[in-house]
This record gives C-alpha cells, structure tokens and sequence, in this order.
C-alpha cells in the first residue's frame, strides 16, 4: 500500500494510487507500507531515488543507519510495537529528497495513524516533509513516553501487592520480569532513536531552520532514559524484595522444623536411655517404669516447648 500526502486547495489531501505521482505537486509525504515490488518500483522511478532492501534497514552499523547521498538524507530507526506476544521491534526507513519525505515499513503502526490524525488537525503546521518527519518521531516519543507510565503503573501494583500480602508469589516474580524485559526493549528503542537523530543533527542536508525543534526532541528522549533507568532501579528493588521475603519465608520454615527437631530431641534421648540392654536400669522392673518414663518425656518436650515460647522463637 502506498499513501501519498500533499497539499491542494490549502488542505493535505490523500492519494492511495501510486499511478498519480506524475500528477500531483506540492508532495509532502509518500508513505510505503509493505508495497508491492511493482508500487515501489513505480515510486522509485517516477521520484529517483532507491530504497534499501529490508536486510539494510535491519543492519546496525551507523553506515546502514544514517547516511547521505545524491542530496537524499536516508536514516533508518526501529519503532516498538505491542503485539498479541508482548513489544517487538519493527524497522522503518526515512528519506527525504527535495523536502519530500518518504517511508519504507513492512507493518502498521498507531504512531503513523496518529501522526495522520495530527496533521489533519494543524495542516498549516506542516510546510515540508521534514515537517512530518519530526512531528513522526514526536509522536513516537509521546507513544513510548506513555508505555513508561504504563510500565511504573505495574510497577507500583506489584509493589503495592507485596506491601500488602507479604508473601511472595510466582507470578508476582514473573510479572517483575516481564516488566525488565519490556524496559529494557523500550529503552533499546529509545535509545535507537537518540542514535539516528543525533547523526542527523550533524547532517549538511537537514535544514538549519528544524536543527532548533530536533535539540527539543533530543532533550525529551534524554528524559525518557533517564526515566527508563528509574524504572530499573524500582524493578530491581522489587526484586530483591521479593528476594529477601522468599528468604525470609524459607528461614521461618527451617526455624520451625529445627525447633521441633530440639523440642522432641530431649524423649528420644530418654526412651534411648529406658530402652538400653542392661540389667540394672532405674525403675525398669517396677510396675509404674512405663509411666515414669512417659512422664520424663512429656515434661523435657513440654519444658523444652515453654521455654522456647517464652523466648518467642515460636
């Protein structure tokens, strides 16, 4: 599917046949989106340029990220994605040529859906296609700002939780775990992000009019990663919370299974006493031996029992 935005009649309209490039002026945004081999052809012919192969967006190295040629700026980002298995990356290339931006992704997006939403309702905002370009990558730091709030949200449930139960349980430590790994991939996006726009704050074919509001957007994923780093330290907290009451709860058990151990220690040492094979044994041939010596075993286990009672160790 291609998406071609531009200006006519002082608003942005929408064209979705790739065949009406050729006709249409005042282009400020084509937008491609898993298009067919012969859309994408189309486009690169009729505007002269080339996209790269989906195998170089993906690629790490700051000469697949970020690069200039033939007056194009080309720059590639990952944006994050919430599916049905939880956040995964997904790779959109950027290029703009004459002022006209165009994008390259294989899948949908809410960012680009609200970016349209946004442009329809301050069109006069948006001169360029490098106008649309940051109003992108804002909308995207809004998306990922608020997946942060979401992330503390659950954090400070789980929190709360332990508070109140004090019992650690196993989805709770799941539930901490999950909540690292979506932070993590959140931060790694974010950070992508500070990575491609830094390299094209430096660029010589970015207008100089834009550099100003690209500090700003810089300044704001700087505060998401210090946010993201919170995050961190409140998830490790919690789990060495959860940690220390699972130790605290294994340490009770043991406790416990060693005071009986102690508790019932002192009647085996007697019956081992009354049961040895030897002829001289106190109180072995009278009529009340039996009960003497049941009578020594429950007073060293009830004596052993009240004192530990009183210490409070039980």
């Amino acid at each position: 599917m291609v998406r071609i935005f531009y200006w006519r009649d002082k608003e942005i309209r929408k064209e979705t046949d790739v065949r009406e490039i050729s006709t249409l002026t005042n282009i400020l945004w084509i937008d491609l989106q898993s298009p067919s081999q012969e859309e994408e052809e189309w486009v690169e012919s009729k505007c002269n340029i080339s996209f790269q192969t989906p195998q170089e967006i993906t690629e790490i190295e700051s000469s697949s990220r970020f690069f200039e040629k033939n007056n194009t700026l080309v720059a590639n980002s990952n944006f994050l994605r919430l599916d049905a298995d939880g956040y995964n990356m997904y790779p959109i290339s950027f290029l703009i040529r004459e002022h006209v931006l165009f994008t390259y992704r294989t899948g949908d997006s809410s960012t680009f859906a609200d970016t349209i939403k946004k442009m329809r309702v301050n069109p006069e905002n948006l001169i360029s296609g490098v106008d649309i370009m940051l109003l992108l990558f804002e909308t995207r730091i809004d998306l990922d700002a608020d997946l942060l709030e979401n992330i503390s949200k659950e954090v400070t449930h789980i929190s709360k939780r332990l508070s109140i139960e004090r019992k650690p349980r196993q989805d709770s430590l799941l539930q901490i775990s999950s909540q690292q790994e979506s932070t993590m991939m959140l931060r790694e996006s974010i950070i992508d992000k500070q990575r491609v726009l830094s390299a094209i704050l430096r660029s010589t074919i970015f207008p100089e009019t834009h550099k100003e509001r690209l500090r700003i957007i810089l300044k704001d994923i700087n505060s998401l990663l210090e946010y993201t780093i919170f995050n961190f330290e409140r998830l490790e907290y919690l789990q060495d919370t959860f940690t220390g009451l699972i130790n605290l709860e294994q340490n009770d058990t043991i406790k416990r299974f060693t005071l009986f151990s102690i508790i019932f220690l002192p009647p085996t040492l007697i019956a081992g006493i009354f049961g040895m094979n030897h002829h001289y044994i106190p109180t072995a041939s009278s009529d009340f031996g039996f009960f003497f010596a049941l009578f020594l075993m429950v007073f060293s286990s009830g004596s052993s029992w009240l004192y530990f009672k009183k210490k409070h160790w039980i």
